[in-house]
This record gives C-alpha cells, structure tokens and sequence, in this order.
C-alpha cells in the first residue's frame, strides 16, 4: 500500500476514534485496514489453494513470530527472515524440491500469491505493545513485498566457468540473465486465476541455461498489480542494480488467448483498466525526469530469431501494432506497424495496462543508463492461462484440472525456450 493510502485509512479510523487519546495515536500509529486485494484472502478458493499446497501455515506462523517481537527492530528482521523463506519455499516447492505441501501442482504460482497476503494482512492489523509509526508499518509491509517476490534474492555467480572472478563484469563467464513475471489479476472476474509469467518465475529462478557460447544463469523477480506501486518506483528500484550487470532481460506477463508476442514498442500511457485493488489510473505514464520522457521505447530482444524458432506449441508474433494520437490530432488510430513521428502514446504493443507499463518502465531505464545499444531487452506476452473445458465457471469450478496444468506447464517450458532463443543469438554475436 503506498504512504498516501496509509495516511487516509489512519485519518479515516482516527475521525471514527475522535479524540480521546490523540497523544497515542500519533506516537504508535493506527492500525490500518486490510486492502481490497487482502480482503479476498477469506474467501473459499484462496483457502483452498493454501490448504492444497501446505502454505496456509506461513500466515499463522509469521503471526506467532510476531507477537514474540519486542522491538520494530526485532519485527523488522522477521519480517525480511520470513519474507524471504517464503519466496525460496515458493522457488523450491516449483523446482520439485521438498515436500509439495499438498496436492496442488508444484508449478502453481497462487501459493505464493495468497500466502504474502496473508503476511501483509497480519502486519496491517497488528498492535504490538512497543507501538507503530504509520511510517514504520509501512516500511515492513514494502520489507515483506519485496523480499517475498525476490527482488533482494537476485545472485548471480561471482566466478565465470574458468574459475576468474568476473564480480559485476558483463560478458564474461557465466552469462547473466533476468527475468520478471506478476501476480494474478482479474481475480474479481475469476479468483482461481493464475499468472504463466509469476510460474515461469518461479520456475526459472537460479536455474542455468545452456547457449551456442556456454551457460547462463537466470534470475528472476515479480511484481504486484498495482499502479501505485508502479508510480512509486518499484520497478526502477529493483532493476536498477542489475541492469549494468546483466547480459539479457525480458519482463513477462499474461497477454492474449493462444498465442505469444513479442512487444516491439511500448506506451507511455496507462489507460485505466482497474488493478488488484479495484484503483483505476489514466494518464501519462508517471517517470522521474518526466521532461525528457519519451512517448515510446522499443524493445532489443532478437524478435526476428525469437519467432522464426520452433520454441512450443504456442505461435509467437512479432506484434508491432499500437495506438496513438498522431502529431497535430486529437483522435487515437491504431498503427499496425508502429508510432509515427511526433505522436501520442495512446497503448504500446502491450496494450495500456501494467504490462506495457512495466516493458516501458524497464527499457526506459536501459536506455536512460545508456545501454540500448549493449543490452537486449523487451518485454514478451504469454497466453491467456485456460482451465479445461467444462471448469470454466469461477462460481462452479475447481480450482485446477489437467488440461490447466499441462497449459501452464507448457508455457513456461516455452518461455525457457524463448529465453534461451534470445541468449543463443544475443551471446553468439
């Protein structure tokens, strides 16, 4: 939850208190609501996807742990100890190590998912005797987030295969490659959903491809659905490390019904469809140094040698199409083949949701530390994730099948393969 939407619900509770111990509130802050994205976690289906994997522990767990806390210093390190253990859980329990908690497929990425939910929920709601700050809240709700998404678990090997330490040299050694995936969405529409690109994610993470030019290691993040955090910078604060370190990225996500593309250009707009908590943002793309943004960004993946492979079953596109408003109109107009000079981003190849936004957001930051013409990156659309025919009623249906297994089991092999199309051509340059 961003600064702003804490200090509204500590407002709102306050007025609701009135007045009688103003002195203690201010000094330990108030205990904030849980957010619409958090408040789904009671209903039947997420409790069922914890049962079926073994993490309707963590939640439970990480409350006893808290409890036992005697300083926001003390509640801080649980909170990056058990954030952290729950993305290497969530990693492992994908990559068939340890128990399987269940009998939940061990590629489902909605564990995860439901199970941080649970750990910002119970931080949201808890009222330690010590006291806490709105500010300190905040900061270990943000340690919990980014620790349980990866984004402080990006390593990569300190020595190439010779033995030579190559510490944070591109191009030597081990290749270095990072990829990112999302949560769920649209969970209002269907809350069984699953995101392919948070599986891939969690597939991928730590595991070593081999290229035309010797192996590579792959690293991988994901990201919430939500504008705030996107205007908060959370995508240029956890790339930003990496990028001058890296050899290869693509950001991922879920895109159209049977198919993959590879996004040729990207939007600096946003066009308001309503994220994880029902909050709606239309508007330009909000950057830092917003004077010198640019309308669109391209990606430097290899899309020619990307679609031309046999990487699965899925067809993948070279999608250029896009819409803008072109210099001197005022009415948006589809281009099949791309912007025209001078125009108005209205959506990117990616459309104008949070996946054009993070593929702008992170080849604007390639290109603004000057890296464009060194460092492939782009952004690349999965499939739509599809339950079997016959278990298509979110009302009605379970929460997995066979046939939504093996789709999901599918993309992700496919991905790898897209990924290591992309590491084959890039690294035999």
């Amino acid at each position: 939850m961003s600064s702003l939407r804490v200090r509204i619900g500590v407002l709102g509770l306050a007025l609701m208190a009135g007045l009688a111990s103003p002195t203690t509130a201010t000094a330990a802050g108030t205990v904030v609501p849980p957010t619409v994205e958090e408040q789904r976690l009671d209903r039947a289906v997420p409790q069922e996807i914890l049962r079926r994997s073994g993490f309707d522990d963590v939640a439970p767990e990480f409350a006893r742990a808290l409890e036992r806390a005697r300083s926001y210093a003390e509640a801080r390190r649980i909170a990056v100890r058990e954030g952290s253990a729950l993305w290497r859980r969530a990693v492992d329990r994908a990559q068939g190590r340890g128990p399987a908690g269940g009998d939940l497929s061990r590629d489902d990425d909605r564990p995860l998912y439901w199970a941080r939910l649970g750990l910002t929920k119970e931080v949201r709601t808890w009222e330690p005797e010590f006291g806490l700050s709105d500010t300190r809240r905040a900061a270990l709700i943000d340690a919990l987030e980014r620790t349980s998404r990866g984004q402080e678990d990006v390593r990569y090997p300190r020595t190439s295969s010779s033995g030579k330490g190559v510490n944070s040299a591109r191009g030597k050694g081990v290749k270095r490659i990072l990829v990112t995936g999302f949560d769920p969405f649209t969970l209002d529409r269907d809350i069984r959903i699953s995101n392919p690109s948070g599986a891939t994610a969690l597939a991928l993470d730590g595991t070593v491809i081999r290229t035309a030019e010797g192996p590579a290691r792959i690293e991988t993040v994901v990201f919430p659905v939500r504008w705030q955090d996107f205007a908060d910078g959370t995508v240029e604060r956890t790339l930003r490390p990496y990028l001058r370190q890296v050899d290869l990225f693509t950001t991922v996500s879920q895109g159209r019904v049977g198919r993959i593309d590879v996004e040729r250009t990207n939007g600096a707009w946003r066009g308001g469809f309503p994220d994880n908590d029902n909050v709606s943002r239309t508007e330009t793309v909000p950057v830092s140094d917003p004077a010198s943004q640019p309308q669109w960004t391209t990606t430097t993946l290899p899309y020619a040698a990307i679609v031309a492979a046999q990487t699965g079953r899925f067809p993948v596109y070279d999608h250029t199409s896009v819409t803008e408003i072109p210099a001197g109109g005022t009415v948006p107009v589809v281009r099949e083949d791309g912007p025209t000079a001078g125009s108005t981003a209205r959506a990117g190849g990616g459309g104008d949701y949070l996946s054009n936004e993070i593929a702008y957001r992170a080849t604007l930051l390639r290109d603004r530390l000057g890296l464009h013409d060194t460092l492939p990156g782009g952004h690349v659309h999965t499939p739509v994730l599809q339950f079997g025919a016959g278990n298509t009623d979110p009302a009605t249906g379970a929460v997995t099948d066979p046939q939504f297994v093996q789709n999901r089991l599918d993309i992700i092999d496919q991905v790898r393969a897209i990924v290591t199309v992309a590491a084959d051509v890039t690294f035999g340059k």
